[in-house]
Parts: structure tokens; sequence; C-alpha cells
């Protein structure tokens, strides 16, 4: 199958693969830009970063590639204004934002011509986000990892919500191979975006022993856990994630990062943890099937490997 391009208001992706946003830090210039120089959209984890390191990590990004950058932010943020707004002024192509939804984000984008392209799971957001402006909508499905909306399948909800919108449709969850790929632009999606894959990249910015930890688990090791943001959460199964599913793990410091906490643990510090290799008191997000991934390789060879199952799916 040859694949189609995916434009996202005028910025045109020659691949219609997009980066997962993967925070904290994991998605950082290294992996984006890698993934923009490859033909498709590459996007900067900004939940967590100071408004300062996100503006460095948009100008190394630009600094190592032409293509398309940015940024992934949770709408639950505290800054979350304010984190959209400095990307916009430093340039950035694309907002992409989700664990929850966000009406302010639509006119920001529309002041400055900047996309926004919401993270939806349901017929009627994904209405609601055209009706107010959004350049394209990131349908995410039960598979994926991280905060997730739905209890339903990336590939149940793909047909219905791309016969209700006229923007593009990018499916998320789940998606690892060629197969996946074609599948659900035959479904109708116009894209896919793909987190597991890339966090599980030479160019993610995570310890070894995070990696290391993702290519060990087995389906059995992965759990769904409530999240401070207030919405459910895929994780792998370790120390941390078994005390946080028995009860609360108050927090001894609050940085106060969120609009609105349930305070049964940290988000922010138990990311940063897991981000620096901590993979027994950190929370390790994954999408559903990480256990399918068996090698840590760079980037390109992802893209290689990709589009070449992708000519041969049926």
């Amino acid at each position: 199958m040859k694949l189609p391009e995916l434009r996202i208001g005028a910025k045109i992706a020659k691949v219609p693969v997009v980066q997962g946003g993967m925070a904290i830090r994991l998605s950082t210039a290294r992996l984006a830009s890698a993934v923009a120089n490859q033909g498709g959209i590459g996007l900067i984890a900004a939940s967590g970063m100071s408004e300062e390191e996100l503006r460095y990590e948009i100008r190394l990004a630009r600094s190592l590639t032409d293509g398309i950058i940015g940024i992934n932010i949770m709408v639950a943020a505290k800054k979350f204004s304010e984190v959209v707004k400095t990307a916009i002024d430093e340039g950035i192509d694309l907002v992409v934002a989700g664990a929850g939804f966000s009406r302010d984000m639509f006119g920001l984008g529309k002041e400055s011509g900047t996309p926004i392209v919401p993270i939806v799971s349901s017929v009627k957001l994904a209405k609601i986000s055209q009706r107010l402006g959004a350049s394209a909508i990131v349908v995410e499905g039960k598979e994926a990892g991280g905060h997730l909306g739905t209890s339903t399948s990336v590939r149940e909800l793909i047909p219905d919500i791309a016969a209700a919108v006229d923007i593009p449709v990018i499916a998320a969850g789940g998606v690892l191979h060629g197969q996946d790929v074609v599948d659900l632009i035959k479904m109708g999606a116009s894209g896919v975006q793909m987190g597991s894959r890339f966090a599980s990249s030479v160019e993610a910015n995570s310890a070894p022993m995070l990696k290391e930890f993702y290519l060990k688990s087995k389906p059995e090791d992965i759990v769904v856990i409530h999240s401070p943001v207030g919405l459910p959460g895929r994780a792998v199964r370790n120390p941390f994630a078994e005390r946080i599913m028995n009860g609360p793990v108050p927090p001894t410091r609050c940085d106060n990062c969120l609009k609105a906490c349930k305070h049964n643990f940290c988000i922010i510090r138990s990311l940063i943890r897991a981000q620096q290799g901590d993979v027994e008191t950190g929370l390790v997000f994954t999408g559903e099937y990480i256990s399918r991934i068996k090698k840590i390789i760079p980037v390109k060879d992802i893209f290689d490997q990709l589009l070449a199952e992708v000519a041969v799916a049926n």
C-alpha cells in the first residue's frame, strides 16, 4: 500500500506517522527531530517542562531538522495556557493536547494560525473539536499508554469518528507495525500516532534502565492505575504501581502542577523517577502492547521497518 501524506493546517508530513508526546522528558528534541527527519511529525512532551526548558528544546529541534515539530501538553496542567503560548511564540508547527479538553486553546491557535490538535475518544468530542476550529484530531483508543479517555478499542472508534468529521483523524493506541497502519487507514484514519515504539528507540530521552524494563515486560505486567489527573492510566506493574493500586501514596511535597489533583500520588515526580531509570519507585507509563517490542533501535530503522511492512501489508 502507498501511504497518503498527512496534512495538518499548512504542514504536510510525507509519512502519516505522528510520534506520541511522552512525558516526562521521554520525547525531547532529539527524538522529535529524528522522527521529523524521516518525514513524520515529531512531538516534544511539554508537560513538566519550564518555559525556559521548552524554548530550549524547540530551538534545539529546529537546529536538528527542517521537518514538522509540535508539542504535546496535558490540558490538566495548571500552566497549560502559558506552555501553549510559549510554544506558539517559538513558532511551533502544531499543538497536540490531551488528558482533558480545553476550549481556550482553539482561540490561541486562531490568533497565531497554529494548528490545534486535541486528543479525543468519542464522536461527540470529535464534532465539538471540529466546530471549535481543530485542524485535526488524535483519536485514542484503550490500547494507548498513559492517560486514557475510553475503554473502547481504537479500531472500533475510528470508522464512526472518521465519518462524523471532515478534518484529519489520527489513530492512536496499539500501533506498532505496518499492518496496523494499513488497517487503520483503510478504516478511515488519515494517519497514526505511535508512542510505545518510539519510547523504545535509541533517541528516546530515557535512562537505559527504563528501556530495558520495557523489553522485559510481559502482557500480564500491564495494569491500569488511577492518576491524580482524574483519569485512568496504563502502566507497567512495578513496586510503585502496586502501591498506588492498593491505596494512596500521598506526596510529601506538592509542586501544585495540576489544575485539579486527587493527591493520591505525585504524577510529575513519579514519571520523572521512571525517566531517570528508577523502575522501582517510578511510574512507568506504557501502551498495552509494549511486550511485543523486543529490541531498542534507532528511529530511522523503525521507519524503514514500518514502511517495509506497509509495502507487503494486505
